[in-house]
């Protein structure tokens, strides 16, 4: 009883509402709503593995895991093993489930990486014959088709024909009794064809009168001559009626006789689909996955900006407040948490929150925590929460509390574990809809022997609604008994004396909720390891209340307790100014993280721009030499042409002393050798035996400025060394160069050659422009352009860029023997 009590005061039924708004088919949703709890960590573990996997396939699929087609066919399976005939929308729905289910094992064995979700559809049976029988004899208006079977074909044959010979023969009396007829149709009434005849002449038509319109003018006759006719086609269409049933009859057989695959195949199908809803909600709650950690191995319940999840769903859908997060260490000796603060500061929020973060982990839903989410495991979650007065069964406030404790002490002593086993409130009129956890392999939870119940006990206003002297000397004694028979208890209380517990027993932490006194309002905030302080006083004194009651209020309450909210006061204080200290070092570490990011991304930006540099230089390297080799080749095949002459001889060592000079790198100039003082340097003075620092470089006479101790000199440069004994370059003064007389250049004869020809041929007119510019800015003769004929477009854009290029005097086309006009040579200014 208590454990269906503790999900109702979590509002567990509201947030299983929720879920069941992700689920894509009717049975998802119904299993969400009536959401199991498992009973060991084991299942809780394939849960959330499943809930992982269909979130890790969601963000890789475009559309996300598609649910079309399946539907709740549990019914007509039902209906199948009693030997019943299914219908064509029943035998329809079974054929596009079968198909839908096929689908989804398809994408998933297309995935890598989902070890969970493929061993839960590796033995998926679909039965693609089955689905292929249904559709070749049953259409898409769930009728049964003419080729469903050859008798069923004749019979819809004659149908067709007798229909055509029926509407003939009244199609000939209205035109032949066209006055006695209302309109020129023809209907049906009771499947018996009719037309529609005036009352006041229905002797003109003789014939069987089926029914009468509204008003009474209208009589619906089938006349006698199609009477017989009429009869005929009811007895054929009881045949085709006896046909389609009897093919529905085998169909229904064939699925009958796999009903248990189908049966597992629809448990699969919501398990997929009900792990695909806990996936999207936790996606849409911005949770993360929880890790189940043991607290007797030390890890620490770690839940950080921890969220209301339906707080969130009121903000979002119903426009409420903002959430405001808690944060939630708790050390693995702590046992007991006391929560202390204000009325409607967010204590009891707090212990909503908890224990719906605690079931979630258990269902397999990511907890809206920011990472790493850490909790244990809890066998049970109790709470006592909220008001348990009734006035029928005489039970007061701290009545009804106690009957509800009791009931959680019970559970803790019998060892009552796994909440909500059963349905959790799935009615007896409620049809029973497939388990997604009898899918998963139960394995007995090991026992944990002498160690502590994982039990998480959720106490609001522990002790209240009695005297407060005996109320608090009973939540001190119950919180004690549940420091050793529970995992973890969360109290809220406003006794005092609670708070000294810390102070006797390790085991027990305080925490409270922040209030504003400025505004008179709370925060909504959770401070750990401090505990709240009475502010009914100063309430009291800002709402307007005599100040002289108010400080008779202080003297009755007593200096002990003042000093002890003024200490709190403080320690509120400090702890705010730590956590101001603590955003500003996070604002600088990502500030820090930020610039680091940029200055990486510039070092790796150069050291890609250097590498293309090094690449571009070596390709170019490569050009040249190979375009040397070129030339080198064309001098000796020159010289391989006839018996070489001396002449010959001499000019082929010109040009490979000129391929030489222009292929070969310059060399690098040697370094300056010897000493030479700069500005700061210490130098010695052998004359002087001393040793002076240069405050002066030295002039062209080569004199510089030294000081040792308080004197200044000039000294000359060969009077000074280096303190390792070096000794320094003499100045030497540059001469004036004589004028000289700058003979004319050479006449450079006009001669075609390798280096003044240039091939466009192929080329777009903005490339030869670059490539043209080039060459004519490096040109000292001629230049040979070859851009060929084609269609004219080169040769016109050459010419046009040679007209405008200040460096080009005129330009013509080559000779006949040197390419015609496919060929323009530049002359250069």
């Amino acid at each position: 009883m208590i454990q269906s009590e503790t999900l109702e005061l979590l509002e567990w039924h509201r947030l299983c509402q929720h879920l069941a708004t992700f689920a894509a088919t009717k049975l998802g949703a119904t299993a969400a709503r009536h959401l199991k709890i498992p009973d060991s960590q084991i299942q809780s573990e394939q849960l959330l593995e499943q809930t992982k996997e269909v979130y890790q396939l969601e963000t890789r699929l475009t559309t996300g895991l598609s649910f079309e087609g399946i539907q709740d066919i549990g019914d007509s399976l039902e209906r199948a093993e009693r030997s019943g005939i299914l219908t064509g929308d029943e035998l329809l729905a079974i054929a596009t489930t079968l198909a839908g289910a096929r689908n989804l094992r398809r994408v998933i064995d297309n995935q890598e990486d989902l070890p969970i979700l493929t061993d839960l559809v590796a033995d998926l049976r679909t039965y693609p014959e089955l689905e292929q029988e249904i559709h070749r004899c049953i259409d898409e208006r769930a009728q049964v088709t003419d080729r469903a079977s050859q008798k069923l074909g004749e019979i819809r044959t004659d149908l067709r024909r007798l229909r055509s010979q029926i509407t003939q023969k009244l199609q000939n009396i209205l035109q032949a009794k066209s006055g006695a007829v209302q309109e020129q149709l023809i209907t049906q009434r009771s499947d018996r064809f009719v037309i529609p005849v005036k009352a006041p002449q229905k002797d003109a038509i003789p014939g069987i009168v089926h029914d009468t319109s509204t008003s009474g003018a209208t009589l619906y006759v089938e006349p006698n001559s199609v009477v017989p006719l009429g009869n005929q086609l009811r007895q054929i269409i009881r045949r085709e009626q006896a046909e389609e049933e009897a093919i529905r009859r085998i169909l229904t057989e064939l699925v009958a006789a796999v009903k248990p695959d189908l049966e597992r195949l629809l448990a699969i199908a919501t398990t997929l689909d009900l792990a695909t809803a806990r996936s999207r909600y936790s996606y849409w709650l911005g949770a993360n996955p929880p890790r189940f950690i043991q607290r007797e191995d030390s890890e620490i319940i770690t839940l950080r900006n921890l969220r209301h999840p339906l707080l969130v769903w009121q903000q979002q859908h119903e426009q409420g407040q903002p959430v405001v997060p808690v944060d939630l260490l708790i050390n693995p000796l702590i046992r007991v948490v006391t929560i202390t603060g204000p009325n409607t500061g967010g204590k009891t929020v707090t212990l909503k929150t908890l224990g719906l973060a605690a079931l979630m982990a258990k269902v397999g839903l990511f907890v809206p925590a920011r990472e790493p989410v850490e909790i244990p495991w809890f066998d049970q979650v109790l709470a006592d929460i909220g008001d348990e007065q009734s006035l029928q069964q005489s039970l007061s406030t701290f009545s009804g509390h106690i009957r509800r404790i009791s009931r959680i002490l019970e559970a803790l002593g019998d060892g009552e574990w796994g909440i909500g086993t059963g349905d959790l409130g799935l009615g007896t009129e409620e049809k029973e809809i497939p388990n997604p956890q009898s899918l998963i392999p139960i394995t007995p939870y090991p026992q944990r022997g002498p160690h502590l119940p994982q039990s998480l006990v959720l106490l609001d206003e522990v002790g209240a609604g009695t005297d407060p002297v005996e109320g608090s000397a009973l939540a001190i004694a119950l919180l004690k008994y549940l420091a050793n028979h529970s995992q973890l208890t969360i109290a809220t209380t406003h006794f005092g004396e609670l708070k000294a517990l810390k102070y006797e027993d390790e085991r027990f932490e305080n925490a409270s909720v922040e209030f504003d006194e400025s505004t008179l309002s709370p925060t909504y905030r959770l401070l750990w390891g401090i505990p709240g302080r009475s502010n009914a006083l100063t309430i009291a004194l800002r709402l307007g209340l005599k100040p002289e009651v108010v400080e008779e209020a202080k003297t009755q309450v007593g200096e002990a307790t003042d000093e002890v909210n003024q200490v709190i006061a403080g320690l509120e204080a400090q702890r705010r100014r730590q956590e101001t200290k603590a955003a500003e070092a996070q604002s600088l570490l990502q500030q820090a993280e930020r610039l680091y990011k940029e200055v990486s991304a510039k070092a790796s930006s150069l050291e890609e721009r250097e590498s293309s540099l090094r690449a571009s230089q070596e390709v170019a390297v490569q050009q040249a030499i190979a375009q040397a080799k070129g030339e080198i080749a064309q001098v000796i095949r020159r010289l391989q042409k006839g018996t070489p002459t001396a002449q010959e001889a001499q000019q082929a060592t010109n040009a490979l002393n000129q391929i030489g000079q222009q292929y070969q790198p310059a060399t690098p100039a040697k370094p300056k050798v010897g000493f030479m003082p700069k500005i700061g340097d210490r130098v010695r003075i052998p004359k002087l035996g001393q040793i002076a620092d240069v405050i002066a470089a030295p002039d062209e006479d080569g004199e510089l400025s030294v000081r040792f101790g308080l004197m200044k000199m000039n000294v000359k440069l060969q009077d000074v060394e280096s303190l390792d004994g070096q000794k320094p370059e003499p100045v030497v003064k540059a001469k004036p160069a004589p004028a000289a007389v700058t003979p004319p250049p050479p006449a450079v004869p006009e001669i075609r050659t390798s280096k003044n020809t240039i091939d466009l041929r192929g080329k777009r007119v903005a490339d030869a422009e670059y490539i043209l510019d080039k060459a004519i800015s490096e040109a000292t003769g001629p230049v040979w352009i070859i851009h060929g004929y084609g269609t004219g477009k080169l040769r016109q854009g050459v010419h046009a860029f040679l007209q405008q290029h200040p460096r080009v005097k005129t330009y013509e086309p080559a000779e006949q023997a040197d390419g015609g006009s496919g060929v323009t040579v530049a002359h250069i200014k």
